[in-house]
């Protein structure tokens, strides 16, 4: 396999612009934006030279690079602490219950509240692969190869680690939960409110979204049965995360309801279990298949590969990984079972 995960560059515009445009809308992370687009770059250039080993509010955009054309086939970004410039919203599903003893009955509400609950938290967001591209393991690598990122600079990321996935998107390319809820103060329709935020940010929702409480019986049947509930091309990205030990915990996207995951980043299964080994050679020929990773910050890479470790501790890896990564004897690697 030819393909590697790098931090990004300025020069990945167009091929992120390209891909953008794939993206059939919902997708805040990755805009058809040219001019965001560049911001994020620089915004992630800075983050990738930053010298400080602390956590801030920075995004580190990775790469998916087929190296044998020099094409992007996907991409991925991590936040390391959300809600620090800007709130981060999201609704918090919560049930009220009270009872009458005139009517001897109990009555069970459910609610949606604006809270900024996940404030500090870590993200990973923006995961996406074109569509070429989607076979043989790449989104599994792509999305994974940010949790290997994370334990080599921990210090950069907070203690908990959230996802938001995309909510369901009609054919239209309309969102059933906005039409239904937020639409009606906003006086715009969903494509027009998601190109906003991921343009300007979502300052205009604390200016306009009502504070209080929305009771979810006050909804159309069409909104209420999306609310955490992802999109049809997301479901193997929330079956992803669940594996690494993300959950959902009650809390959906203010835009179209879908679901946002959380977990102990130290608990996420590719951080926890993931080894470091020195390299004792790199024309490996057997070995268990793996994830594997080497360099820091902008110098990270990371693969596929066959690693076998000794008894002293030592690893040999494949001749093909060692090339994709830059690696060789003596150097540190990361690994994790794939």
């Amino acid at each position: 396999m030819s393909f590697v995960i790098r931090p990004s560059r300025p020069s990945d515009l167009d091929s992120l612009y390209d891909m953008a445009k794939l993206t059939g809308g919902g997708f805040t992370n990755l805009p058809a934006d040219r001019p965001s687009l560049a911001a994020k770059l620089a915004r992630s250039a800075e983050a990738f030279g930053k010298a400080e080993d602390v956590s801030g509010d920075d995004l580190y955009l990775l790469i998916l690079e087929n190296v044998e054309t020099g094409k992007v086939a996907g991409t991925a970004q991590i936040f390391s602490k959300v809600g620090q410039n800007w709130p981060f919203y999201s609704y918090r599903l919560g049930t009220l219950t009270q009872t009458s003893k005139e009517l001897n009955r109990t009555f069970r509400a459910e609610m949606l509240t604006l809270t900024t609950d996940y404030e500090g938290y870590s993200e990973v967001g923006g995961l996406f692969l074109h569509p070429r591209e989607r076979a043989g393991g790449l989104g599994l690598l792509l999305a994974r190869s940010r949790y290997l990122f994370i334990r080599q600079h921990r210090a950069r990321f907070g203690d908990r680690m959230l996802a938001e996935l995309r909510g369901v998107i009609d054919e239209a390319g309309g969102s059933p939960f906005w039409d239904g809820l937020a639409g009606k103060f906003f006086g715009m329709n969903f494509q027009e409110a998601d190109a906003f935020n991921a343009v300007h940010g979502n300052q205009f929702i604390a200016d306009l979204m009502p504070k209080h409480p929305i009771y979810t019986a006050m909804l159309p049947e069409t909104a209420r049965s999306v609310i955490g509930l992802p999109h049809p091309s997301g479901r193997a990205a929330m079956r992803m995360l669940e594996n690494e030990g993300f959950r959902f915990e009650g809390y959906v996207d203010i835009f179209d309801g879908g679901p946002t995951m959380a977990a102990s980043i130290d608990e996420i299964r590719s951080v926890r279990d993931a080894a470091d080994a020195t390299l004792s050679a790199t024309d490996g020929q057997q070995g268990n298949n793996v994830l594997a990773a080497t360099g820091s910050l902008a110098d990270f890479r990371a693969c596929y590969g066959l690693v076998d470790v000794a008894t002293d501790g030592t690893a040999t890896i494949d001749a093909r990984a060692a090339e994709l990564l830059d690696a060789n004897a003596g150097d540190t690697i990361t690994f994790v079972a794939r």
